[in-house]
């Protein structure tokens, strides 16, 4: 897809990203819509806020989509993340039974999907989402270089 117009759920996980920036955390933004493409969750990073290494921004929407639908699968759902997840988050979509990803920068250092370990790719993954990366990637790379900016 071009980096131009990102659709609206992108949109919103820049929000979600640029929200999280303003409270002190890694600025990215996740937003889970169910099959009929309705919004079933959104969050961006609470890790510092919550105190908790696992509160990334994927990790939230799945557990919030789950408790909303009632269900640790979540067929047919669609997940748009700001930045590549990492290893981690990338084995709970996995798990999660996600239809498709959907990401926007790319994460060569800590990135687990097409980068690092690759996580779909291992025979154990036992479910593999449609992966489409580069989506308004140079909006996702900007509100990352900003916020890094700041802190060196």
């Amino acid at each position: 897809m071009a980096d131009t117009a990102p659709p609206p759920a992108m949109s919103c996980a820049l929000a979600e990203a640029a929200a999280a920036a303003a409270a002190g955390e890694v600025p990215i933004g996740a937003v889970l819509l169910d099959s009929d493409g309705a919004v079933v969750a959104m969050a961006g990073n609470r890790v510092e806020r919550d105190h908790d290494p696992t509160a990334h921004a994927e990790m939230l929407a799945l557990r919030g989509a789950a408790a909303r639908l009632g269900a640790k699968r979540l067929d047919g759902c669609d997940l748009y993340v700001t930045l590549e997840p990492c290893p981690m988050c990338a084995a709970a979509i996995g798990l999660a039974h996600i239809r498709r990803l959907y990401f926007a920068a790319y994460d060569p250092k800590g990135g687990g999907v097409e980068h690092g370990p690759r996580i779909f790719d291992h025979p154990t993954c036992h479910h593999r989402p449609e992966i489409y990366g580069g989506i308004a990637e140079s909006a996702a790379a900007a509100l990352l270089r900003r916020f890094f900016l700041t802190r060196r």
